[in-house]
């Protein structure tokens, strides 16, 4: 499979924006994914500049199509993720009783884990049951900056 890619210099480091015809597929941080790659397309752009305003403070609402790949649970929980305001956290406990029982923890901190599009579905707003910060594919270091971000702690400026 080939896929649209463009860079992104952002605050939080390097993303790497990758999309089909459809919509976007991936964002990575730092390492660029080993796959065959075409030059940026209408999508990637798209989502360029929509992250260049979310780090603004500009955008708090993501408008470019989506086309994660994953398991129908996966795509459960990563529109789950969407629905969660600019600037609020929730904990895995509190989606896996919204959408499959309490014992689906595991699954759904799982599928958070593999949230294909950071940022955009913004895997950054779940936390812990007891508040604190856990794992994020990007770092914590960049979960806190991302929090803070939308916190208003930061007012503007750049990490």
């Amino acid at each position: 499979m080939e896929y649209a890619y463009q860079t992104f210099s952002s605050p939080v480091g390097l993303l790497h924006i990758y999309a089909d015809h459809s919509g976007l597929k991936h964002i990575s941080f730092d390492e660029a994914l080993s796959i065959k790659t075409l030059p940026p397309n209408s999508l990637t752009r798209s989502a360029h500049l929509e992250l260049e305003g979310y780090f603004l403070g500009e955008i708090k609402e993501f408008k470019v199509p989506l086309n994660p790949d994953g398991s129908d649970f996966q795509k459960d929980v990563w529109s789950f993720l969407q629905g969660i305001p600019y600037g609020k956290t929730t904990s895995y406990q509190t989606i896996a009783q919204l959408i499959g029982g309490k014992e689906k923890v595991r699954a759904v901190a799982s599928a958070n884990s593999k949230n294909p599009i950071p940022i955009i579905i913004p895997c950054h707003r779940v936390i812990g049951k007891d508040g604190e910060l856990t794992g994020y594919s990007g770092g914590l270091q960049r979960k806190e900056a991302l929090l803070a971000l939308e916190s208003g702690e930061l007012q503007g400026r750049l990490f």
